[in-house]
């Protein structure tokens, strides 16, 4: 106890009330104790990352494959049987790659018993995956002069082809390859100058941010163009996520953020291509969203942060929650210890996502009819249960805080039982913000505001290629040569939707 024994109360009730309250305050002190033990040295997601899942796999099957290659060096029985195996099971290369062809032919064409003429009967053809690193070339451009003898008083020449960067090295293409190197392979200028320095390329970091900077602001446009798209939709999901900015005044880095907007109406059969784009900010507040997407009439689906209900005041504007954000927080709880409440809040949930899966993909009005049928129920009972819960507990327990989080928010997390389009979570948007993390994490920070708001436009259009199937390198180097002449007529014409099939780099002879 805090208190000192002889300023304790004599009524055994009040001591029991203190009693109480200091094992709830105890209680929670654990919790936070055990949560920071887990930010700080567990995994933070309720399922084990995809990734990481992944990364141990491929320590297991580089083991596995050591061993098997030992096997197979002492027998030759075990190359051929491994050999067999391996044809089976590997699949066709792709059709579009050039073949490079090698005969391996026999040098004596007599046969070896007779000494009669050998024939052809047929042959084995293997093939096998090969690689050529990244190569630079030269694009040479002459453009010839031409002079008249007879009066000598005119010089004529055909004019120089438009660049992206006038009087720049490089092609629209190389622009391209910095971009997507940067912004979706994660890879800084630095580093990206010292893969060109191997080959000899001696580029300094500085001109590379020229050229991205440049590029960006070619880019705007069609930035600015998806934005409009997302304020023209009719459901779509929204969040953010913190983007430190280099400020120079005060030597160190700010909190900018980034906003990000996305649409997705392909798990209901909606016609739509998926959008995702960012907006830079330099903070977070409820003005933010106001500005992004004014005019926006429609369902926005978010996380439970305040900074949204300024959106949801505005009558042409309905909030959707996320039940991710619910389960995460008694997810939190119940891998903490045992947590009877929590896990049982957890399996609950879980029966809501089971009848999710089934229905995805289906028609607005097939999930909404399953919603109505199956979902229902479960939330009808949730909603008691929870509250019956609450008024057992301490109420300054991270289990009161859970349960409050979701009983606050009840409309916008059963808006999606009475519409088909909207969502049970806001997974959408929150896929979208990992590439913006996974960059942050690299690159550190953004030097200024400005180098922010370039990240925010190539990122969207990276992303948005993604999102569509669409190759971000030819689309990236197509659009840059295209962009200057092109009318804002036919913007439309340079979506990443438009280029939903293979477009090949030109080949520049």
């Amino acid at each position: 106890m805090a208190q000192a024994i002889e300023t304790l109360p004599d009524d055994p009730n009040e001591l029991k009330a203190m009693l109480l309250a200091e094992r709830a305050r105890n209680e929670r002190l654990v919790q936070i104790i055990k949560e920071m033990q887990r930010h700080r040295f567990g995994r933070r997601a309720e399922t084990l990352p995809e990734d990481q899942m992944l990364l141990a796999l491929e320590e297991v099957e580089q083991t596995e494959a050591g061993a098997a290659a030992a096997t197979e060096a002492k027998s030759a029985a075990e190359r051929e049987k491994a050999a067999r195996k391996r044809r089976t099971n590997r699949g066709a290369l792709p059709a579009h790659l050039p073949r490079i062809e090698t005969i391996v032919d026999i040098d004596e064409k007599a046969c070896p018993c007779c000494k009669g003429a050998l024939h052809r009967i047929g042959e084995d053809v293997s093939e096998r995956l090969d690689v050529v690193p990244a190569q630079f070339r030269v694009l040479v451009t002459r453009r010839p002069k031409y002079g008249c003898r007879a009066c000598e008083g005119a010089i004529v020449q055909a004019p120089a082809p438009a660049r992206l960067i006038e009087g720049g090295l490089p092609t629209e293409a190389t622009v391209a390859h910095v971009l997507v190197s940067k912004y979706a392979d994660h890879l800084p200028l630095y580093r990206q100058a010292q893969i060109y320095a191997r080959q000899g390329i001696a580029l300094d970091r500085s001109t590379l941010a020229d050229w991205v900077g440049r590029a960006a602001w070619h880019l705007r446009p069609v930035h600015e163009r998806l934005l409009e798209h997302i304020r023209s939709s009719t459901k779509i999901f929204a969040d953010e996520t913190r983007a430190p900015v280099l400020d120079p005044g005060r030597g160190r880095t700010k909190t900018g953020q980034l906003w990000a907007y996305a649409r997705d109406d392909r798990p209901w059969g909606g016609a739509d291509p998926p959008i995702a784009v960012y907006v830079y900010a330099q903070n977070r507040k409820s003005e933010q969203p106001l500005t992004h997407i004014a005019g926006f009439t429609g369902v926005v689906q978010v996380d439970g942060y305040a900074g949204y209900r300024a959106l949801a005041q505005k009558n042409s504007v309905s909030l959707a929650f996320c039940w991710s954000h619910v389960r995460r927080r008694f997810y939190e709880l119940a891998a903490a210890g045992p947590a009877p409440i929590a896990s049982e809040a957890l399996a609950r949930i879980g029966a809501l996502y089971a009848i999710e899966s089934d229905i995805k993909g289906r028609s607005p009005d097939d999930r909404r009819a399953a919603r109505q049928e199956k979902s229902r129920p479960i939330l009808d009972a949730l909603e008691p249960w929870l509250r019956e819960k609450l008024a057992l507990i301490s109420q300054k327990t991270k289990l009161a805080e859970a349960i409050r989080y979701a009983l606050s928010r009840w409309d916008g997390l059963t808006r999606f039982i009475d519409d088909g389009r909207i969502e049970i979570d806001s997974n959408i948007v929150e896929r979208a913000i990992r590439p913006i993390a996974l960059n942050r994490k690299n690159a550190l920070f953004a030097g200024s505001d400005g180098g922010a708001e370039n990240w925010a436009i190539v990122a969207s259009l990276i992303e948005t290629c993604k999102l569509n199937g669409v190759d971000p390198m030819a689309y990236m180097a197509d659009v840059l040569a295209k962009i200057d002449g092109h009318l804002a007529s036919k913007i439309d014409e340079l979506m990443p939707w438009a280029y939903a099939q293979p477009v090949a780099l030109k080949d520049v002879a």
